[in-house]
C-alpha cells in the first residue's frame, strides 16, 4: 500500500507540474495555494517542485534543423575515407568520384537514391560525418647533415622557379631511426614537382652519393615530363660531386638550386610530402636491415605512388595576406597529379596518352590493398 500511495503521489504530482506550467500567472497562484494547503508543503519548495519539467517535456527532442539524411552512405563514405589515406573533406570531396565506380565494383552497386546524396554530399558534411573518425599522429626526428663542399656551387633558390611550370623539382631524404640516428638504416627520398605535385619515393641504405644518384636517375627514367630544375637541402646526400655531374653535365643541363641552412619552409613542398609519402606510409620506427631497400622501393613504385598521384587529390596554396597577427591562406580546388598534369597542357602528346592508358589500368581499392600486404612484412621487421 506505501508503494502504491508512492507511485499515486508521483502521479499527482506530475498533474499539478502539467496543470502549473500551463496557467497564467494568476492561474498558478490559485494551484499553488491548493497544492500547498493539500500538501502541507512550503511554498517556495512548491514552486521549486512545480517548476520541473514533466516527463513529456523531459524526452529527447531531436536538435533543430533539418533531419538527418546521410546516415544511408555514411558507410561508403568511412569505407572510401579510410581506405584512401583518411583525406580532410575538402580532398575527399574531389576523390569521391575517382573512387566510386570502383567502391561498385567491389562493394556492390550503390541504390539511386544513395548515389543521388553522394553527389550531393558538402565538403564540409564530410567533416561532420567523419569527426568520430580523426586520429592524432606523431613526430619524429630530422637527420640532415650539412654538406659544405659544393655549397658555393650551387646557389640559394630565389625567386627564380615558375610554379606553372611542370619540371621544377623539390628533393629531399627521411630517416628511418627510431628514437636514434646513431648507425646504419634506411632512409627515404622524395621527390615532388611544384606545379603539379606529382611525387616519387624511393629508399636507400645510409643515404650514400651512390645509392641517392642510382634513384635519382630511376626517378627522372619513370616521370612523365622532363626534368628542368632540381632544388634541395643542404644535405651531403644531395651536395655531392657525383649527383652534380648526373644533373648538369648534359645537352641541356638541369638548374640547380638549394633552401637556406636552417629554413626548412624553403622546401615546403617536398616537406609537407614527407609526411604523406614515408612518414604516413612507414611510421616512425628503425628500419635497419638492408634488404627492406627493395621491397620499400617496390612499395613505393608499384602501390603507393600510383595510389597517390592517380586517385588522392591535393590542395595547392593560391595566395596568403595577413590580417592582424595571422595569415589568411586561400587555396585552389584539389586535384590530383594526374589530374594537373593533364590540365596544364605540357605534357607532350605520347606521355599524355601513356598517362591516360595507366590511370584506366588502375582501380584504387587492389593498390591500397597492395600497399597493406606489402606494408606488412616490412613493419613486422620494423624496430622503435
Amino acid at each position: 500500500m506505501k508503494m502504491r500511495r508512492k507511485l499515486d503521489r508521483k502521479q499527482q504530482l506530475e498533474l499539478y507540474r502539467g496543470r502549473y506550467q500551463r496557467r497564467g500567472k494568476e492561474g498558478k497562484t490559485r494551484l499553488l495555494n491548493e497544492f500547498c494547503e493539500h500538501y502541507h508543503y512550503d511554498r517556495k519548495y512548491a514552486i521549486k517542485l512545480l517548476s520541473q519539467p514533466t516527463l513529456a517535456v523531459m524526452v529527447k527532442r531531436p536538435p533543430p534543423g533539418p533531419e538527418p539524411k546521410y546516415e544511408v552512405v555514411s558507410e561508403v563514405i568511412v569505407e572510401i575515407w579510410k581506405t584512401a589515406e583518411q583525406l580532410c573533406g575538402k580532398r575527399l570531396f574531389r576523390a569521391l568520384p575517382l573512387w566510386l565506380p570502383h567502391y561498385e565494383e567491389h562493394y556492390g552497386k550503390l541504390l539511386p537514391s544513395q548515389r543521388r546524396l553522394l553527389n550531393q554530399v558538402s565538403a564540409a558534411t564530410l567533416d561532420r560525418l567523419l569527426a568520430k573518425e580523426k586520429a592524432q599522429r606523431p613526430k619524429g626526428l630530422c637527420g640532415t647533415k650539412p654538406g659544405t663542399l659544393l655549397r658555393q656551387q650551387v646557389p640559394i633558390q630565389g625567386e627564380v622557379w615558375n610554379e606553372q611550370r611542370v619540371g621544377y623539382l623539390e628533393a629531399d631524404s627521411v630517416a628511418h631511426c627510431g628514437g636514434s640516428l646513431a648507425g646504419n638504416f634506411i632512409w627515404s627520398l622524395t621527390y615532388t614537382d611544384l606545379a603539379s605535385t606529382w611525387t616519387e619515393g624511393r629508399a636507400v641504405w645510409n643515404k650514400g652519393s651512390t645509392g641517392v644518384l642510382e634513384q635519382t636517375r630511376d626517378v627522372e627514367g619513370k616521370l612523365p615530363f622532363a626534368i628542368l630544375g632540381f632544388d634541395f637541402d643542404n644535405g651531403g646526400e644531395w651536395l655531392n660531386w657525383a649527383l652534380m655531374r648526373y644533373l648538369q653535365v648534359r645537352t641541356q643541363p638541369i638548374y640547380l638550386t638549394r633552401s637556406r641552412p636552417y629554413h626548412k619552409d624553403d622546401n615546403a613542398h617536398v616537406e609537407q610530402k614527407n609526411w604523406m609519402w614515408p612518414r604516413q606510409l612507414l611510421g616512425y620506427g628503425r628500419l635497419e636491415q638492408p634488404g627492406l631497400v627493395d621491397p620499400i622501393n617496390g612499395l613505393y613504385k608499384e602501390a603507393w605512388g600510383p595510389l597517390h598521384n592517380y586517385f588522392l587529390p591535393s590542395m595547392k596554396l593560391v595566395k596568403k595576406w595577413r590580417v592582424g597577427s595571422r595569415w589568411v591562406r586561400r587555396y585552389d580546388l584539389a586535384q590530383t597529379a594526374y589530374q594537373r598534369l593533364l590540365a596544364s597542357g605540357q605534357l607532350k602528346r605520347p606521355h599524355a596518352a601513356r598517362l591516360r592508358d595507366h590511370y584506366q589500368s588502375l582501380d584504387p581499392f587492389k593498390l591500397a590493398a597492395e600497399v597493406e600486404r606489402r606494408l606488412k612484412p616490412i613493419l613486422r621487421r620494423s624496430s622503435p
